[in-house]
């Protein structure tokens, strides 16, 4: 099979399997509110998710390099769909801590969609990585389309149990990814006496392309769960209606994969560094539109070069991380910069309401500014040890 065969899969298992995290992290704390014995804990099944996702880097990390992509992401999904309907039980059944460990579950299935953007630049033809790993991403349109239309349609599908009908709705389109899944053709690697057995693991994560690459995609993802998860929790206690922060967060989802049109191209043609610096520069520019006043516009502007920046520097910082190893070692350096990006990803979703409540959301966009400048600089700075 071509490998432009290969990333059309890649792109539908995206759109499938990236349906999981909207769908989670828009119900677990409606969920969670209901089944919670104190509304403290209401957001305790998005934290397990979020922590699911991190934990589960480095065991299909494991499982792609003792038994490959294809049965690796096939139980991913029959693991989701396991989640889906454990989670719809324990809707109906009113039991908090087991919708809490159905939203873990479905962490796995997670990371292993977070791994189909290095399978796409694994499986693409030489010099064209950063365009397949930006195809993919921007199947992520599809993802954003499809979770908002399972909850509209499946939220009342079980009577006196809302939303259980969206995890049942989740368990089936992570079936539907099986045969998919099933189609994809992944060529072993080429065997050399440089690649084998791979450098340790250490070596690699210490080298100037694997540290700055991972410092981007950890900034770049932090920065973004951060103020989006701080976002509508802002419009809403500054008066703005509940219709006006879901629409924010619309527009920063669109704006989170729309310039995967053409990022991949951009990246080819003017360098990884230029694009992930820009993207960068765009993220801090979110910073001073919420930075400039407080109206609806102002957060919308803000939430949308929020998307614009993540997809930039995201997409360029993967790119580098995929230059960074051989192919006997690829498991084990995505994993290690995944386990990195989404143990971060995790701790910035728990703190922003925590920060926003006992500090306000000027404070919490000031925090980003000196992040996001030391980042630039450094990748900057590093820019000559990046060069191919």
């Amino acid at each position: 099979m071509s490998a432009n065969n290969n990333l059309k899969l890649l792109m539908v298992m995206q759109a499938l399997g990236g349906s999981t995290g909207p769908i989670m992290i828009s119900l677990a704390g409606l969920v969670g509110l209901r089944l919670a014995a104190q509304p403290t804990l209401a957001t305790l099944p998005v934290t397990s998710y979020n922590v699911g996702v991190a934990l589960s880097m480095l065991p299909v990390a494991w499982l792609l390099a003792r038994f490959g992509r294809r049965a690796t992401y096939a139980l991913g999904a029959l693991l989701c769909s396991g989640a889906g309907l454990l989670a719809a039980a324990a809707i109906v059944g009113g039991e908090f801590w087991w919708f809490a460990a159905a939203a873990a579950l479905a962490g796995f299935y997670s990371a292993c969609v977070q791994n189909y953007r290095f399978a796409a630049a694994d499986l693409a033809e030489p010099g064209h990585q950063p365009r397949a790993i930006a195809r993919v991403m921007l199947a992520g349109l599809a993802a954003a389309v499809i979770a908002p239309q399972l909850v509209i349609y499946t939220q009342s599908g079980v009577a006196g149990a809302d939303y259980a009908g969206s995890f049942i709705g989740l368990a089936v389109i992570a079936l539907l990814a099986l045969p998919v899944i099933a189609g994809l053709r992944v060529p072993a690697p080429l065997a050399t006496a440089q690649d084998a057995p791979g450098r340790p693991l250490a070596e690699i994560v210490t080298s100037a392309r694997f540290a700055i690459g991972a410092l981007c995609g950890v900034a770049s993802y932090g920065v973004m769960a951060f103020v989006m998860t701080a976002a509508p929790l802002a419009m809403v206690g500054h008066g703005h209606a509940v219709n006006d922060a879901t629409l924010g967060i619309q527009w920063h989802v669109l704006a989170m994969f729309a310039p995967s049109f053409f990022s991949g191209r951009w990246i080819e043609r003017y360098g990884s560094v230029a694009i992930t610096a820009l993207g960068l520069v765009l993220l801090a520019g979110a910073g001073a539109a919420a930075l400039s006043g407080l109206l609806v516009v102002h957060f919308w502007g803000s939430l949308i070069l929020l998307g614009l920046g993540w997809n930039l520097s995201f997409v360029g910082a993967t790119a580098i991380i995929a230059s960074s190893y051989r192919p006997a070692e690829r498991a084990k350096v995505q994993a290690a910069n995944d386990f990195l990006v989404f143990t971060t990803v995790a701790l910035a979703s728990l703190s922003a309401g925590y920060l926003l409540a006992i500090t306000s959301w000027v404070a919490l966009n000031l925090l980003t500014l000196p992040l996001l400048g030391a980042v630039l600089l450094l990748l900057l700075a590093g820019r000559a040890k990046l060069a191919d």
